[in-house]
């Protein structure tokens, strides 16, 4: 027995000492990485860092190894950059060296790269290109897109009416009405709000990426390998993509049976078309597989991030009842109660700009972004990155940013005001990230949130179940994503 222990203990040890050479080696190939905590064998950093979703531990080494350091989550290798400077250098005068796109396996596993959002090099840049175009044609950041968030936020108000002033979880509501903008361009149509297969849709959306950021989705990145074949609620952000995949391909059927190419009816006609246009074209990124993933991409990303942003804005306006009092007031002053409120409005309404403003950069929807990397060995502040090295670009370290934001842990509207209560601009707002990866929804979001935040307080006080002091602001997660605390609220007409 004391032989087989023996045995066992050497083993343990060689197959530590082994995992430490290979660490290591793998530290140091390819030049000078930037400093950071030495990983333990198999784990890597991963307990110095919160497993759950917290950024703290990121925040906690960024003080101690600077703007740039390396980390190991389990045995993958992570270059994270902090802080406004050092972000702005890589996003924007660095464009080019970090827009590659980096490994997610929670989404990678059934986007396998592809569509706008996950993929790189030349087909990213063409489906990007289509898309900023096609969007642009189908209304983005024109008149036409205002009118029909106007009727979507028409829509909400009568839907909240029919709560009869009693409490009510407004998840789904809020999906709803973010969902619909971006289906208009799509798939081009609006989903009525008692549509089955419509909120069974948001309801995958709402879990996978929530499961995305728990501390399954977590283990998953890190040990993907090992995760695929264990049992474990991981497995059902899998389930969830998958349905929305069958989702939009079964739209794309339906579009392609019935496709006029001199009248494109949404985004898949137009990509349908310009598939077809370049068959014959070998290097072409318009194929079905980037059809499908884009579609859902922009489906995905237009729904769920405005949403989460409302329900967390609804949450801070039941703990700070004199903030809502406030933009009340302005929007009486303003708007009235005789129409709905338009975009020319917001250039009036500074206090209301800032609040909102205020919510996006409080909430800190996406605290790392989505996982950069880099095409060719990259030399950076003294450090070189090595090849397809993943890079964490923490826009939690900018938004939060202590040189930027006067108090970055408080809701404080007054970060985006100045002496005068006019609204200032803040270079490190960067809520939808910066340079060539930034947001393609930008210009959507900023439109439904300006609306359907001042349609909604133009028609209702809001009335919460707990007392304001009671209410907790601290996200449930915060690795890929924040996410409020789940809470009811009363709307009582004004």
């Amino acid at each position: 027995m004391d032989a087989v222990m023996a045995q066992t203990l050497f083993l343990a040890v060689c197959l530590s000492s082994l995992l430490i050479f290979f660490i290591r080696k793998s530290m140091y190939q390819g030049g000078k990485l930037p400093p950071g905590p030495t990983p333990l064998p198999f784990i890597g950093n991963l307990l110095q860092i919160d497993i759950n979703g917290s950024t703290k531990g990121h925040m906690k080494m960024y003080e101690k190894y600077g703007p740039v350091f390396t980390i190991y989550l389990g045995l993958r290798r992570v270059v994270v950059i902090c802080g406004y400077e050092a972000v702005k250098e890589a996003l924007i005068t660095r464009a080019a060296d970090f827009s590659e796109r980096g490994d997610l396996p929670t989404f990678d596993k059934v986007f396998h790269k592809y569509g706008v959002l996950f993929s790189s090099g030349e087909t990213w840049k063409q489906l990007r290109r289509f898309s900023i175009s096609t969007l642009k044609d189908f209304g983005f950041g024109k008149r036409s897109m205002e009118n029909e968030i106007q009727e979507e936020a028409k829509y909400l108000v009568e839907k909240f009416r029919e709560t009869k002033e009693m409490p009510f979880d407004p998840t789904f509501f809020f999906s709803k009405a973010a969902s619909n903008a971006i289906c208009s361009i799509v798939f081009g149509k609006r989903f009525d709000y008692d549509d089955k297969e419509f909120l069974t849709l948001l309801q995958m959306m709402n879990e996978s990426f929530q499961l995305s950021s728990s501390f399954w989705g977590q283990m998953y990145n890190s040990y993907t390998s090992i995760m695929d074949h264990l049992p474990g609620p991981h497995n059902k952000i899998f389930q969830c993509i998958q349905g929305l995949v069958d989702f939009v391909a079964e739209k794309v059927k339906q579009n392609q049976e019935t496709l006029d190419l001199n009248n494109p009816r949404d985004f898949i006609d137009c990509f349908l078309i310009k598939l077809q246009q370049d068959k014959q074209n070998p290097a072409s990124a318009f194929y079905m597989l980037n059809l499908v993933f884009t579609t859902l991409n922009l489906f995905f990303a237009g729904t769920e991030t405005t949403s989460t942003t409302l329900r967390y804005g609804f949450l801070i306006f039941l703990k700070y009842p004199k903030i809502t009092e406030k933009i009340q007031k302005e929007i009486d002053l303003v708007i009235g109660q005789n129409r709905s409120p338009c975009m020319e409005d917001r250039n009036k309404m500074p206090y209301t700009d800032a609040v909102i403003h205020e919510i996006q950069r409080f909430s800190d929807l996406l605290p790392i972004g989505v996982p950069h990397a880099v095409a060719r060995d990259t030399e950076f502040r003294g450090y070189t990155i090595p090849k397809n090295t993943d890079v964490y670009v923490m826009l939690t370290s900018v938004l939060k940013d202590p040189k930027h934001f006067k108090d970055p842990e408080s809701f404080n509207p007054g970060h985006f005001l100045d002496q005068n209560g006019n609204f200032k601009k803040n270079d490190a707002f960067v809520p939808f990230s910066a340079g060539k990866r930034t947001c393609l929804g930008e210009a959507l979001a900023r439109t439904e949130l300006f609306l359907l935040f001042t349609t909604i307080l133009q028609n209702f006080t809001l009335k919460s179940t707990k007392e304001p002091k009671d209410i907790d602001l601290s996200p449930l997660f915060g690795a890929l994503g924040n996410f409020p605390r789940s809470y009811e609220l009363c709307l009582v007409p004004r």
